[in-house]
């Protein structure tokens, strides 16, 4: 499967848009970023069922003390993280994907946490399953990598948002790492999103039953449509976000705009779900430029 020519345009639109806007701005969109980690943090650790709340996340980020006592373990995932995804920004310029910025990466998640396994692919008789899947042997894991990054590095043709989804549903598929595969797998995605010059998106644990399904699709049936969906609706979120506010735009929640505006609730938040209008979320709330004006939208 491929993603659409519609969604293509759009998202060609949106980078063109977001292009134009960004110059001069760099000291904003890193603002942006960086209020991004600890929700970015968040949802990544939850998907992996970490019982941090966002709200202590962003306690733990700041160092501050958390009411009730987190684990140890869970407080070093949550720092740990932070730091690749910061530490991705700059590495992301350097170079592609390979395998040993990989390793590094894992390295820096696990270290402090399981220094036995930290940095290193599963090696003789380490063995992992994830729901009924089985992960291939270890002795193909190095092999498998290797075949996946060439695969991506070397296909030119395809869109890039296609070769994305591929390689992360490859990669959760071959599951590396004894532990940190899921978050190591979605930072890579905004790895890769920042080599074709596009922001991090954040893969969110609200969606973690859709995001869940796509590896399903693709182990039965070598399916890609729904990570192509998560990843797309994503960064078309992650665009409308960083557009709204190089705007300059005053940023309220949707559920403001349909008071002020008079419009359906339900049908402003399906469109913003489906992306047909610029809504974005930021604390799990979404929310749109108070100046939104689309003739074209219908709430049919």
């Amino acid at each position: 499967m491929t993603i659409t020519k519609p969604i293509r345009d759009r998202i060609k639109a949106l980078k063109a848009e977001y292009d134009t806007l960004r110059k001069g701005k760099e000291s904003l969109l890193v603002l942006i970023d960086e209020a991004e980690v600890p929700e970015s943090v968040y949802n990544s650790n939850a998907i992996e069922n970490s019982t941090l709340t966002l709200k202590e996340t962003e306690k733990i980020l700041l160092d501050m003390e958390v009411s009730r006592g987190a684990s140890v373990r869970e407080i070093f995932e949550a720092k740990n993280l932070a730091r690749v995804t910061g530490y991705i920004h700059n590495k992301s310029k350097e170079a592609e994907v390979n395998a040993e910025t990989i390793l590094l990466l894992h390295q820096m998640l696990i270290g402090g946490i399981d220094d036995k396994i930290a940095g290193r692919f599963r090696k003789h008789g380490e063995y992992v399953r994830v729901g009924t899947h089985i992960a291939p042997a270890p002795e193909h894991v190095e092999r498998m990598i290797e075949s996946i990054i060439t695969e991506y590095t070397s296909e030119l043709s395809a869109y890039f948002l296609d070769k994305i989804a591929k390689f992360h549903l490859e990669f959760e598929t071959i599951h590396p790492f004894c532990d940190g595969n899921g978050r190591i797998g979605r930072i890579l995605i905004s790895f890769q999103l920042s080599r074709f010059g596009f922001p991090m998106i954040i893969i969110r644990d609200r969606e973690k039953k859709e995001y869940y399904k796509s590896f399903g699709d693709y182990q039965d049936n070598k399916n890609t449509k729904t990570m192509e969906k998560i990843l797309s609706l994503g960064l078309s979120e992650s665009l409308h976000k960083r557009i709204t506010y190089l705007k300059g735009e005053t940023v309220i929640t949707l559920s403001e705009f349909t008071k002020v505006h008079g419009k359906s609730a339900p049908a402003l938040t399906n469109a913003a779900r489906r992306q047909n209008i610029p809504a974005f979320r930021e604390k799990g709330v979404w929310k749109i430029g108070e100046n939104f004006e689309y003739k074209g939208w219908s709430e049919k």
